[in-house]
């Protein structure tokens, strides 16, 4: 019985030790392989063909329309907002050679948050177009710095709210009233070119929207740059969360196929 329960002991024991033994080898085959030079290479290349890839197609994807907009709107009607979800469209309108992207929402959260969206975009940026993606440019109009990089492609981006609407309208007839009053002005010359002037003034010198996406159950923009959407394409969809490429690019399409009659 004795010999029994010393041959059983002796038994567990290499067992355990086999147990130990195999964990230490796959903690180290791991590790070697994480730190191990050509593993990270083969990493880094990877990760940069698959950026490579996606920019080529998402490039040939902007081309192939017929007419790309020059300026895009984001705008969310959702109670719920997706940082990750805004700055994968913003870094697609890039890759596909969009060169202005308004970022909205009628609470202003985005705008209060300018530094968090800004960030993320920039995140997504190298996450999405790979370890090239400083080829990208991205201007962000609402910050106190210009955060550039080689102006290969370059994107403007500019976080909107309401004050950046209907209070820019209320800014310019009351600078109009002031010319009035000090006679530099007569009341019956104010006309739409005169008070597109003075609206232009406060617009960062982007032009107006070519295409609004919204998302949303709302059916309105919500006070989204009201003077300057007159003639703007409005495509609605659901949700901007977890929105697809393909999606994203089917919008494109649809507006790319439209006929604008430029208010006629």
């Amino acid at each position: 019985m004795a010999l029994f329960e010393l041959l059983w002991r002796v038994l567990h024991a290499m067992l355990c030790l086999h147990r130990t033994l195999s964990a230490w080898l796959r903690h180290g085959m791991w590790a070697w392989r994480r730190w191990n030079p050509a593993s990270l290479a083969f990493r880094f290349q990877n990760a940069k063909n698959k950026g490579k890839s996606r920019r080529a197609r998402w490039r040939s994807d902007g081309r192939r329309l017929k007419k790309l907009p020059l300026h895009l709107g984001l705008v969310v009607t959702e109670d719920e907002s997706s940082y990750t979800d805004i700055a994968n469209l913003v870094v697609w309108c890039m890759a596909v050679g969009i060169s202005y992207v308004s970022v909205y929402d009628n609470q202003g959260i985005f705008k209060r948050n300018n530094s968090r969206l800004m960030e993320e975009i920039l995140k997504q940026q190298q996450e999405l177009l790979g370890l090239d993606s400083s080829k990208y440019s991205t201007e962000f109009l609402n910050s106190n710095k210009k955060i550039e990089q080689v102006l290969s492609c370059p994107t403007t981006v500019k976080v909107l709210s309401p004050d950046d609407g209907k209070a820019d309208i209320v800014k310019a007839a009351k600078k109009y009233c002031q010319l009035v009053a000090q006679q530099q002005r007569r009341s019956t010359d104010l006309n739409v070119n005169i008070m597109d002037c003075f609206l232009r003034e406060s617009a960062f010198g982007l032009p107006d929207p070519d295409l609004v996406l919204k998302f949303g159950p709302v059916d309105s923009t919500l006070g989204f740059l009201p003077w300057h959407i007159r003639l703007t394409e409005i495509i609605s969809l659901s949700s901007h969360i977890n929105l697809s490429y393909e999606r994203f690019i089917s919008a494109l399409q649809q507006f790319a196929a439209c006929e604008q009659r430029m208010g006629k």
